[in-house]
């Protein structure tokens, strides 16, 4: 069901070079000092995001980012003290320490809210929102879990129900670093529900637009649905990369090429993937709420959207929506809004355009009647006087 990113697996820093100089980057990465972190030296997503500045004034706290994904290991270095305990809606599959467990939702809840390791915490993976917590729900299985296509056929509510869980146990964003953008992906009423409950509830639900740019390039689900934040995936130039899917539902974009992945293993990857670039979102939006506590899911998407960097010619186009996100500029934006109704309040109308009518006269005493006695009277008459006239004629009609 989810477009699973791109993994490399570079254990040591040599190789991880190595391997961006083979992907054909045009940057040219000089290498890190002896005693500098590899995934820290080549994690070029913080710096493009402006995340030094939007730090200055929060770095998440008090924001809880749901992350529904194959699960999370909140053991991991990069972690430790940010995972609640979460819910497993799948009950079957990989467990941990498996080999197939917790890789994606783990990366992904390390861009969110990972706060690195080490003296001074200058290794591993720093997270665009590092002082947010994650709520982990296990929604899907990883791609290589042998109980992959069982899960798809009988927990087909494992997706609405994780998001409704959510809702119902702090969340304050969703992420969604999965979608289905197969050629029978269609819209869920039951997922479509449970998005809009989440968004009736002001939980900012945030979604990876799909993997499917260099195929078919069809829509994908949860990406789609209505209100949620779509997020498309640029590399270290601002690029659209060319696996993105480009459609219409688009709002904004953010890095998904050449990305810092952790991993359970406490193996660094260098990653690809929409997937990406929707946890980079998803930790923007924890940003703004921490700034705004009270802004509406409606508002933090248009925020994001309002301040993007590197927007396309007219504003907007399908392959980036608005542009790459700016989260220190969508933070500052944010401070200066007035929060306003989770659903806005339609508009009383200004005049009465029809005149009340003549008053009642007073009703009978069952309040049955709304005319009095004398019309009533009058109308029975004129009735019966109708259809006495009304036979009489027809008594003519049928003699002649």
């Amino acid at each position: 069901m989810t477009p699973r990113p791109g993994r490399t697996a570079r254990p040591t820093a040599t190789r991880l070079l190595l391997a961006l100089a083979a992907a054909g980057t045009t940057c040219v990465l000089a290498a890190p000092p002896a005693a500098a972190d590899p995934a820290r030296s080549l994690d070029w997503a913080l710096g493009a995001l402006h995340a030094q500045q939007a730090w200055q004034v929060t770095k998440g706290a008090g924001i809880t980012v749901a992350v529904l994904d194959t699960g999370v290991d909140g053991t991991h270095p990069d972690l430790t003290g940010q995972v609640l305990p979460g819910k497993d809606e799948v009950g079957f599959g990989a467990k941990r320490g498996d080999s197939a467990w917790a890789r994606h939702g783990t990366g992904m809840a390390a861009i969110i809210a990972g706060h690195g390791h080490g003296p001074g915490d200058e290794d591993g993976v720093l997270g665009i929102a590092p002082q947010s917590r994650i709520l982990p729900v296990r929604v899907i299985l990883e791609d290589k879990d042998p109980l992959r296509q069982k899960a798809r056929s009988s927990r087909g509510d494992a997706l609405p129900a994780g998001i409704r869980w959510a809702v119902d146990h702090g969340a304050d964003v969703i992420n969604l670093s999965l979608g289905d953008d197969s050629a029978t992906a269609a819209p869920v009423a039951a997922e479509d529900d449970a998005i809009q409950y989440a968004l009736d509830k002001g939980v900012v639900v945030v979604a990876s637009a799909g993997n499917g740019g260099d195929a078919a390039d069809r829509s994908s689900y949860p990406a789609a649905y209505p209100g949620v934040i779509a997020v498309a995936a640029v590399d270290r130039h601002g690029e659209h990369a060319s696996f993105s899917t480009h459609r219409w539902y688009a709002s904004v974009a953010a890095p998904g090429v050449e990305v810092v992945i952790a991993d359970p293993d406490r193996t660094y990857y260098n990653g690809w993937g929409t997937s990406a670039a929707s946890a980079y979102a998803s930790g923007a939006a924890a940003l703004v709420r921490s700034a705004n506590p009270r802004l509406s899911p409606a508002q933090v998407k248009q925020v994001l959207e309002d301040t993007t960097q590197d927007k396309p010619k007219g504003g907007r186009n399908d392959d980036v929506g608005t542009g790459m996100i700016d989260p220190a500029a969508a933070v500052a934006a944010a401070r200066k809004l007035k929060p306003a109704p989770v659903r806005p309040v339609p508009a009383a109308y200004a005049h009465t355009y029809f005149p009340p009518g003549p008053a009642p006269e007073a009703a009978a005493e069952d309040g049955s009647r709304l005319l009095g006695d004398g019309v009533a009277t009058a109308f029975a008459a004129t009735g019966a006087v109708l259809v006495a006239l009304s036979g009489l004629i027809w008594f003519r009609l049928r003699r002649g």
